[in-house]
Order: structure tokens, then sequence, then C-alpha cells
């Protein structure tokens, strides 16, 4: 189904509706409606000026277009009642989520075990990526949601849970492959600041 936009804005929003595939319309804050394509977008923005550096860097926007491209397929899966799928349409299934834990995998063997927990930050591309995590788990709970009230089949779900895994293993190559910092959780760091 080819995509074709001519305008922007339509109006047919300003009363907090929007159309699902099929046309039928649904407040703008049911579940299947989330915003996590612009996150990953700012990871890859904030990596592009790196790309000439190294294949590192080039990996990494590879992997982060392949997952904007998929969110915006599951996007149209979860915007596209049951009776109005048809033939031909993508569905995320068992290859996406596979394709994410072999990924997940692959950057784990050359990521030292963790020994404390890691705290969201470190440089401007891993924290994008920690706040894609916080988002996708949102949205996850989301699909959730939509889950209990409609049938979406079980890839979606495991799709985002498996996608917000693999934002914290790519925040911790990122750290290790980019030059970016890892800060770790240190138990106790308020109370020691107290007493002295």
């Amino acid at each position: 189904m080819p995509v074709r936009i001519n305008r922007v804005y339509t109006r047919a929003g300003d009363g907090g509706e929007t159309a699902l595939v099929g046309g039928r319309r649904v407040p703008k804050d049911s579940p299947r409606i989330e915003e996590l394509n612009s996150i990953v977008g700012l990871a890859r923005a904030f990596n592009a000026p790196k790309l000439k550096r190294g294949k590192k860097y080039r990996r990494l926007d590879e992997i982060l277009r392949r997952i904007q491209n998929e969110l915006f397929d599951l996007g149209s899966e979860l915007a596209t009642p049951r009776e109005s799928f048809y033939e031909g349409m993508f569905r995320v299934g068992a290859a996406q989520v596979t394709a994410l834990e072999q990924l997940m995998d692959e950057c784990q063997k050359e990521l030292t075990p963790l020994k404390s927990f890691v705290l969201p930050g470190g440089g401007p591309v891993g924290g994008f990526l920690h706040q894609a995590r916080t988002v996708c788990r949102r949205a996850e709970r989301g699909v959730l949601a939509l889950s209990r009230v409609e049938d979406v089949g079980e890839w979606p779900l495991k799709y985002v849970n498996r996608l917000s895994d693999l934002f914290f293993v790519l925040s911790r190559w990122v750290g290790k492959h980019l030059g970016e910092t890892e800060y770790l959780w240190e138990r106790g760091l308020a109370s020691h600041a107290r007493k002295r």
C-alpha cells in the first residue's frame, strides 16, 4: 500500500481523536498511540556527526534505522483493527523478535557482565537510548492494555518487550565502543556523602 502525504495538517484530530486504518476513530490517548520513534531518531541524530569515524558508528546507525522502520510497521499494525487486515500487510512476528534477540546476544558478547545497576545517561547517544528504553516500556504497557480489549496477537507485545531490552544493551554497547561513560549505581552513596 503506497504512502501519500499531501498535507500534514487535516484538522480531523482537533477534537482529540485520530483515525485507524479502515477509518474507525479512536481517542488520541488510546493504547494504540505511542511515541517512541522520535527518541530513536534523536539517538541517530546525535550519532550522525560521527558516522565517518568508523564502522561501529555506522553499525549503530544501521540498527537504529532498521528499528525506526520496524516501529512504523508496528504502528501501522496496531492502527489496523483485525477486521481491516489486508492481504500482504506487514505484521511483526517471530522473525523480528528473534532478530532483536540475536542482536542483543551479539552485542552482549562484547560487554563485561554487570555487577551493579546502570544509571541512565553517560553521553548523548547512550542517554537517548536509555530514554528510548523508558518510552518503550511505556509503549509496552500500552500494547498490553490494548491486548486486553482487542486481539492484537502475541508478537507486538513480545517485540516491544525485546526492543526495550535491546535499547538497554545498546546503551552499554555505545559506552564501550563509542566512548560514552557508563555510570553504575553505588549503594548507599547518598548516606556516605551526608557523613562527611
